[in-house]
């Protein structure tokens, strides 16, 4: 993926928007690049809690006291996979094979230059069949929480 990006340095000469292409969110981009700029960081990802796939379940002597049917993520962030960047990230990345996820985000983390812009709204990948089908389900329903245009 750091590959990718590095080809296109030569277009690049102000700030940046960056996705992976593999998933929906209805993430408000202004918004985001307002943060960014704000943040004074090199790099900004969108933090999102993935939706849960199973009922979640807590235990006390072998007795359920909580049950909540696939409650958002498990309280935990991931990244959501957009970006806003500068063009000073391409410099992390070191040649063809790196891949953007590894070093040259643990880098700008260690050097405090990755901020996050937590994202409450809908996002949703599409990893798999079943993902792809919801989806597109969704979609034809006229009901893709995604479409804010």
């Amino acid at each position: 993926t750091g590959g990718r990006i590095k080809r296109i340095s030569k277009y690049l000469d102000d700030t940046f928007c960056l996705t992976y292409g593999d998933g929906l969110a209805d993430v408000n981009i202004s918004e985001t690049i307002s943060f960014h700029k704000k943040a004074g960081t090199l790099a900004t990802l969108t933090a999102v809690q993935p939706p849960g796939k199973f009922g979640a379940i807590t235990i006390k002597n072998n007795k359920v006291t909580t049950f909540e049917e696939k409650p958002k993520g498990d309280s935990g962030w991931v990244n959501g996979g957009f970006f806003v960047l500068e063009p000073q990230v391409i410099d992390y990345i070191k040649g063809d094979d790196i891949m953007f996820e590894r070093e040259p985000l643990q880098q700008l983390t260690k050097e405090n230059q990755l901020s996050a812009y937590h994202h409450n709204g809908f996002w949703h990948p599409m990893d798999t069949l079943r993902d792809k089908n919801m989806l597109e389900e969704a979609w034809s329903k006229g009901s893709a929480p995604w479409k804010v245009w």
